[in-house]
């Protein structure tokens, strides 16, 4: 049975400072929202490679986790959604590691089950009678759909802005907003409940996704392993399962 997904929050992070599990033990991860998924499996299965490892998966928008390194949360494993926020990590004196690219990602426009709103391609999002959400700005699927967007021509009429992809596609499954812009594994992951529109390629943006080992890691061993799982044949195949591509 798989064990169930646990998701620190900083509060909890900052706590594991003053205590709590043997450093050797355990393996705290801080990993983009759109991995939640694909690491979950990845944890499971690392765990079973490395026994007395147990992967704590902290998930959140790249440049959240990337602030919350930089303050000084305790963390082992960095893997962001992009580089910006990873060069912002090495550029802090945080990584302990060459950052290494794991997979790529693509945007695809995301609607509730049925498309009741006829939305047909990013012209639409530029359409003001739309309830149109994107994720925030600083967020890389927020950037990314922005210079999608851009790409196409279209200023969008914006109604929300999310902190995270899983944020916003939770929004667009419930029907609260008429269309997105996530990626194509956060479609896929709800397994039917949102539909997808592709993107053309001439405007879509690759998301390339990198991992490193950081400096406050208190098992500099444990985190290297996680990450060679990750860029494994067996990591690989787990991510591909989910969606994502080999860089």
């Amino acid at each position: 049975m798989k064990k169930p997904l646990r998701i620190l929050v900083v509060t909890l992070l900052l706590a594991a400072c003053s205590g709590g599990a043997d450093a050797d033990s355990e393996l705290l991860v801080s990993a983009a929202a759109s991995l939640t998924d694909a690491f979950a499996d990845i944890e499971e299965a690392f765990e079973a490679s490395r026994p007395g490892t147990d992967v704590v998966l902290n998930l959140a928008g790249s440049s959240a986790l990337r602030e919350q390194i930089l303050e000084g949360a305790p963390a082992d494993v960095f893997a962001s959604a992009n580089r910006f926020n990873m060069d912002k990590v090495v550029q802090g004196g945080e990584a302990a590691t060459e950052p290494q690219v794991f997979a790529t990602n693509l945007l695809q426009i995301a609607v509730p089950a049925g498309n009741p709103a006829g939305v047909t391609g990013l012209a639409d999002f530029g359409r003001d009678e739309l309830l149109i959400g994107l994720c925030a700005e600083a967020v890389p699927c927020g950037d990314f759909a922005r210079a999608a967007l851009a790409n196409g021509g279209v200023a969008p009429s914006v109604d929300s802005n999310e902190p995270d992809v899983r944020a916003l596609i939770t929004k667009i499954e419930l029907g609260e907003l008429d269309a997105g812009i996530t990626y194509v594994t956060d479609v896929a992951s709800t397994s039917g409940g949102v539909d997808g529109i592709d993107i053309p390629l001439e405007d879509n943006v690759v998301a390339e996704y990198p991992i490193v080992v950081l400096r406050s890691t208190g098992d500099a061993a444990a985190a290297a392993a996680f990450v060679e799982f990750v860029l494994s044949n067996e990591g690989q195949a787990i991510l591909d399962e989910h969606g994502f591509t080999a860089p």
